[in-house]
């Protein structure tokens, strides 16, 4: 695979047109009342910023890509949501959610992800916290003055229901395509997979409208998945193509202990269907799902990005019949089910020049199928695939390159679900950053 920019296309460009992030003197007591006006979008450079800002761990867009919902460290700890309207964004909610360990303060958040609900449900996130917690949040603003819900609330924000398993720290949450399923994984090396019945969905109670009508979302635990040697980073579901268990989705995993778990469902029961190891030689910070979800791509602290082809059970057979070496690393674990199998079939070596720590596969409705990357190089790239190349072996080169896109690592990238000319990226640097990709 190729890893640099080739004569065939000229390169593209990424220029960043918008900074998100509260003011740099921003120091209201946690417990004080968070309203509109106590936060505003700045435009300014990092230069300006005068005191030791809060990381951004993660970013994630809205299914209509109307909000980006951000989650942001010590030492101010708190989620915030961006209402994104013609092409400018407003602060129109902050979240701090208590902590348990008695301090007065605001637990932190790993990872934030909203569900796939439609435009006309209300909005519905999950955080996945450092306590070992998922918080489930509703979006309530459109409630009227008599609504009920008027407790734990943040700009119309009510968190409904927590859930809790995780030993310790939770890295990651993910939704399944439907909003039937969330999982989320952690720092105890296990994945956690729960049943979800949202408001304005499948198997959910009224219809997600706001008025006594709407409903809230309710929880199960279906399962809990430990295979894993290390911390789970990151979790991803993948269409299963019928080639896995007998469930529409599978769900892939990432860990510290250098591997990729194939989770299947089968009667009810998850169950690993395979490991996919040698691929990479240190932690797997990410994961990506192309828009097919005939491929996925890992991000690691190898420094390398490594791209993945779904092939059936047929296909599985026929490369066990070739001999093919790389069928070695592919582990059926349960060794009684006829699966199909996940393959590596191409590699950017040195795609960063330090850990990939955010990978992200542009959506349906983007229409370039692009791949962008971030990582402790501080930089973000967006890759294209390139003429030459086959099913089974394609040609990537990377399309365009932020350099010092944020001052300390890149700790997220995420495409506008809609327009793919958008991407947003969370840093260390306590900032959110907006980039115009320019094909």
């Amino acid at each position: 695979m190729s890893a640099t920019p080739t004569q065939e296309q000229k390169p593209s460009k990424l220029t960043c047109i918008q900074t998100l992030t509260p003011p740099a003197s921003y120091s209201t007591p946690y417990k004080k009342p968070i309203s509109k006006t106590d936060e505003i979008l700045f435009y300014f450079s990092q230069s300006t910023a005068k005191s030791r800002p809060s990381p951004v761990w993660s970013c994630s867009w809205s299914h209509d890509g109307t909000i980006l919902a951000t989650c942001h460290g010590r030492p101010d700890p708190a989620i915030r949501l961006w209402k994104y309207l013609q092409g400018k964004f407003t602060l129109m909610a902050t979240i701090r959610e208590d902590s348990d360990d008695n301090t007065n303060s605001a637990r932190t958040i790993r990872s934030v992800k909203f569900a796939p609900t439609p435009s006309n449900v209300r909005g519905i996130l999950a955080a996945a916290s450092f306590d070992g917690t998922v918080s489930i949040w509703e979006d309530f603003s459109k409630e009227s003055s008599t609504s009920s819900h008027d407790g734990n609330m943040a700009n119309g924000w009510e968190c409904t229901a927590q859930l809790e398993g995780h030993e310790n720290e939770v890295k990651d949450v993910a939704w399944n395509t439907t909003g039937t399923l969330l999982a989320s994984c952690g720092r105890d090396k296990s994945v956690w997979i729960w049943e979800c019945f949202l408001p304005g969905t499948i198997g959910g109670e009224g219809n997600g409208s706001s008025g006594p009508n709407g409903g809230e979302g309710d929880f199960e635990c279906l399962a809990v998945l430990q295979s894993h040697e290390g911390d789970v980073k990151s979790i991803a579901f993948a269409p299963s193509h019928g080639q896995f268990g007998d469930g529409d989705e599978i769900l892939l995993s990432a860990s510290y202990d250098d591997t990729i778990r194939c989770w299947a469902e089968d009667a009810g029961d998850w169950y690993c269907a395979l490991t996919l190891k040698g691929v990479h030689s240190s932690t797997i910070w990410s994961l990506g799902i192309s828009a097919s979800g005939m491929r996925m791509v890992s991000g690691s602290a190898d420094k390398s990005l490594a791209i993945w082809r779904c092939y059936t059970a047929a296909e599985k057979q026929e490369l066990m019949d070739d001999n093919d070496d790389d069928m070695n690393n592919n582990n059926d674990d349960e060794g009684m089910h006829s699966d199909g199998v996940w393959k590596c079939i191409g590699k950017l070596p040195d795609a960063h020049s330090q850990p990939i720590y955010s990978i992200d596969c542009s959506g349906t409705r983007t229409g370039h199928g692009r791949i962008c990357s971030g990582g402790g190089d501080d930089c973000i790239n967006v890759y294209r695939e390139i003429n030459g190349g086959t099913t089974d072996s394609p040609l990537f080169a990377v399309d365009a390159t932020a350099k010092s896109a944020h001052t300390g690592d890149v700790n997220c990238v995420k495409w506008h679900p809609i327009d793919g000319k958008i991407i947003a990226s969370a840093g260390d640097d306590g900032f959110v950053k907006i980039w115009s990709y320019d094909l």
